[in-house]
């Protein structure tokens, strides 16, 4: 399918694990052929600087996992009464920032804006586009990655994305507490659990 392209070069996967593969020389226009012809696939579609990813459908322990740290975030915020809107895995970018991909769960805070406050990510395997650089791009201000059962928080800074074991749009939340309930087998025991800590 991807041979029908004549320019990009594909880039061999880079272990026998990897679920995606990497098309170089990829211009916009054919990015949003391949958009067309994968769509109903479940692939994701990450594109930075004529880099394309093709990222395979996340497993269904995968999709539980997402889930259950939007549904921790979203108890979170309810319980603290906090205004908050999903835009959920909205494609963003746009041509001229010579990026676009496909965040794993977003949200505004507050009021509703055409841009994420606050995107969350699940790392299930290495290598391939530094989304942080797109979401640099789009000025996303903050993006939590989990992996391994632990949850990063990148806040954006004037020189780009720092590092941080707190959230500036969420203060008060207790990262880590976050990441344990991620952990939990049970979704619901998880989240009817922590809400009940936090709501002391």
């Amino acid at each position: 399918m991807f041979m029908t392209l004549t320019s990009p070069a594909v880039e061999n996967k880079t272990a026998p694990s990897s679920n995606y593969v990497l098309l170089h020389d990829v211009s916009w226009e054919q990015l949003e052929q391949l958009d067309i012809t994968l769509a109903g696939t479940g692939a994701q579609l990450t594109y930075l600087d004529a880099v394309l990813e093709i990222m395979s459908p996340f497993l269904s322990e995968h999709e539980d996992l997402k889930k259950t740290i939007a549904m921790l975030l979203e108890a979170y915020m309810r319980i603290k009464n906090i205004r908050f809107y999903c835009r959920g895995s909205a494609t963003l970018g746009r041509q001229n920032n010579k990026g676009r991909c496909e965040p794993h769960e977003s949200y505004n805070l507050e009021t509703k804006k055409p841009i994420p406050d606050l995107i969350l990510e699940v790392t299930v395997t290495s290598g391939g586009i530094d989304k942080l650089e797109i979401y640099k791009r789009l000025e996303v201000p903050e993006v939590w990655y989990w992996n391994s059962g632990l949850i990063s928080v990148y806040s954006l800074q004037a020189d780009g994305y720092k590092k941080f074991t707190k959230s500036a749009l969420l203060p008060n939340l207790d990262i880590e507490l976050i990441a344990r309930y991620s952990r939990m087998a049970d979704q619901y025991d998880a989240v009817t659990e922590y809400s009940q800590i936090i709501a002391v």
